[in-house]
């Protein structure tokens, strides 16, 4: 059956649907879109009428905004203590946690495409890709992972099925990641970092901590149970955690340089 393909402008990129069969009943894919853009309305920090600029602005309590405002600062907070302050969502100084709510909300589609049918998917946007059972049997997902340094090459591909891969860096907006512990650019030597595991959630906000730590990120991504971290350097120098390995066995993912 022939794959199901979908691009949608929302939160500043584009969100890319590749639905394999059984395909999920006709309205899904427009109600998951329609929902993308509700979050979209809820935390962007460029509409001033949107709950996340209005509770940033002092205009609102929390109780006031959506119920999902409440879950993602609670989220951000847990992640700055697992972080050690890498990743906040005040890291400009205002409230911001844009650097967790697209991978939460990949992650919350990924959701909403297995519950109406459809397992075989991949959901990617702004460098955050939640890829679902393998499109077919024995032949996993392949994900290509942009060079930083060289536009239009790859620097590896990772390969697997049910997981979740995320990228920061500053191959497409440049210096645009900050540390929350200085308010400047981060400047720790790496120009793409990588996270793969079984969360986009998760994932997204490891890459972007991960980004700021530099290569004291490769210890750190060693001991979070599942997941696993490739790094691409200023200098063009590569690293991987011990998880990803050279092959590309189905359910796991596996990277090729």
């Amino acid at each position: 059956m022939t794959p199901r393909r979908h691009a949608e402008p929302c939160m500043g990129t584009v969100f890319s649907f590749d639905l394999r069969a059984p395909h999920p009943p006709e309205g899904t894919l427009e109600r998951v879109v329609g929902w993308l853009h509700q979050v979209d309305a809820t935390f962007s920090t460029y509409r001033p009428d949107s709950d996340i600029s209005r509770l940033g602005r002092g205009e609102v309590r929390i109780g006031d905004c959506a119920p999902e405002v409440a879950e993602i600062l609670a989220l951000c907070e847990e992640l700055a203590e697992v972080t050690g302050g890498c990743f906040s969502a005040y890291a400009g100084g205002t409230l911001d946690p844009s650097g967790v709510v697209k991978g939460w909300a990949i992650e919350r589609t990924g959701a909403m495409l297995r519950e109406a049918g459809c397992p075989r998917y991949s959901v990617g946007g702004g460098g955050d890709i939640r890829l679902g059972r393998a499109p077919e049997p024995d032949h996993p997902w392949r994900v290509g992972i942009a060079d930083p340094r060289r536009p239009g090459e790859l620097a590896a591909v990772l390969t697997g099925q049910d997981m979740a891969v995320a990228t920061s860096g500053t191959a497409e907006r440049g210096a645009h990641i900050l540390d929350p512990r200085t308010g400047r650019p981060a400047d720790a030597g790496i120009a793409s970092m990588t996270v793969v595991g079984p969360s986009i959630t998760l994932a997204d906000a490891y890459a972007t901590a991960a980004f700021v730590m530099g290569e004291a990120a490769r210890a750190w991504v060693e001991g979070l149970p599942g997941y696993e971290a490739f790094a691409v350097g200023v200098d063009g120098s590569t690293w991987a955690t011990s998880g990803l390995g050279a092959g590309d066995p189905v359910g796991t993912p596996g990277v090729r340089g």
